[in-house]
């Protein structure tokens, strides 16, 4: 979904408002929201990406989903909403520019303004559908079928190399950094991949 076109639905009065809130430059590994604390600020992305993810105490991660521009971060929304501390945390995957939107004004907004309403309604809704997309990959495919999924994703959008670490990778597909690490030398070998420190180019269709 189009994002930055549902911004642009908003009523005047709200714009002038989301005008009139804080706006910030991150740089890339950035944390902008931290999992147990209570929500202040909601982000609001206008360039950029940022990742939203659970840790466990070993420090092994999942990827819930990311939030691109024009979007916001439902997790966040719902804990301002119901006063609950955060379950996740958010953190910057490129450089990016955002708009902070006080909880206060979250929680006034969803009673003032139906395209704010309609705004946070739609991002729930997909937020879920890719959780739980997210569970059903985790559950019923393995790890290669995944992995070939994400490069196959990447090269059909015309991006054949990816500049991640195995560990990201990892993380983001729900698993080990050496279940990855041994499936892409697979693929090297089939000369499908080419593998250098912190990227992965991909050699031809998969």
């Amino acid at each position: 979904m189009d994002y930055s076109k549902e911004l642009e639905r908003f009523e005047k009065e709200l714009l002038h408002e989301i005008r009139q809130q804080k706006r910030i430059e991150l740089n890339r590994g950035e944390i902008i929201l931290r999992e147990g604390a209570f929500i202040k600020d909601i982000p609001l992305l206008l360039e950029g990406s940022v990742k939203v993810r659970r840790s466990d105490e070993s420090g092994k991660e999942i990827v819930l989903y990311s939030i691109e521009k024009g979007e916001s971060c439902i997790l966040s929304i719902t804990s301002c909403l119901n006063d609950r501390k955060s379950k996740a945390e958010a953190v910057t995957t490129s450089n990016v520019v955002l708009i902070l939107i006080p909880a206060e004004k979250v929680k006034a907004w969803m009673d003032e303004y139906k395209t704010w309403r309609r705004f946070v309604m739609k991002l729930f809704y997909v937020r879920i559908d890719e959780v739980l997309m997210l569970v059903d990959n985790i559950a019923f495919k393995s790890v290669d079928q995944r992995l070939l999924e994400f490069l196959k994703k990447n090269y059909e959008n015309n991006v054949d190399k990816i500049f991640i670490t195995h560990q990201q990778l990892a993380n983001e597909l729900g698993t080990a950094r050496e279940v990855i690490s041994r499936l892409l030398k697979n693929l090297e070998r089939q000369n499908l991949v080419s593998l250098k420190r912190g990227s992965i180019k991909i050699l031809k269709p998969l």
